[in-house]
Formats: structure tokens, C-alpha cells, sequence
């Protein structure tokens, strides 16, 4: 299972973990472990795009964290587009993801 920890420090998201496999399907074939790896990478790489200094992120196999270091309209705008794609698939794959506040 795929399991996403949000930290929240006065009212603005802090901290991400993005830890596990979904186990939906096979390696190579697993849909739900792909479409949470294009939301959380595509929105690390904007992130960086506009303001390199920002965030800092680590990545291995199953896992991403990303501490958030800057906070403004945009930047938080892209954290909140992106926990709600989360939120939205591990309402249709809640068997494979979860997400924690």
C-alpha cells in the first residue's frame, strides 16, 4: 500500500512522505503506483522550476519526502493541486493508497 504523510506547521504543509508500493499490479504494469509517481515528481520539478530553493526532497525505491521551506500563493497552490490528486485517487484505489493528515 501506498501511504502519503502530510505535516502541516501553522496552517501551510510542511512535510510529504510518500512511502510503499500499491501492489495493484506488477511491476511495469501497476497503474496506481505510476499515476502517484507523475503527480508527486511533476509537482517537485514545477516547484523547483520556480524557486530552486524552496523545497528539499529525497527519493528511493518507494519512497519520496519533501520538506517544504518557502511558502507563497503559488508554491502552495501546487502543494494543495497536488494532495488533492492524491486524495482524489486514494478515494477510487483505497485499497492500494491512503493519505494522512
Amino acid at each position: 500500500m501506498i501511504v502519503v504523510n502530510v505535516k502541516k506547521t501553522d496552517d501551510v504543509v510542511s512535510y510529504i512522505k510518500i512511502s510503499g508500493h500499491a501492489d495493484y499490479a506488477e511491476a511495469g504494469f501497476d497503474i496506481v503506483c505510476a499515476s502517484v509517481s507523475c503527480i508527486a515528481i511533476t509537482t517537485v520539478n514545477a516547484l523547483i522550476s520556480i524557486n530552486e530553493d524552496c523545497l528539499v526532497y529525497s527519493e528511493s525505491d518507494g519512497l519520496l519526502e519533501i520538506g517544504i521551506l518557502t511558502h507563497d500563493e503559488v508554491i502552495d497552490k501546487l502543494i494543495d493541486n497536488m494532495l488533492d490528486l492524491l486524495k482524489n485517487l486514494s478515494i477510487d484505489y483505497k485499497e492500494y493508497m491512503k493519505v494522512n493528515y
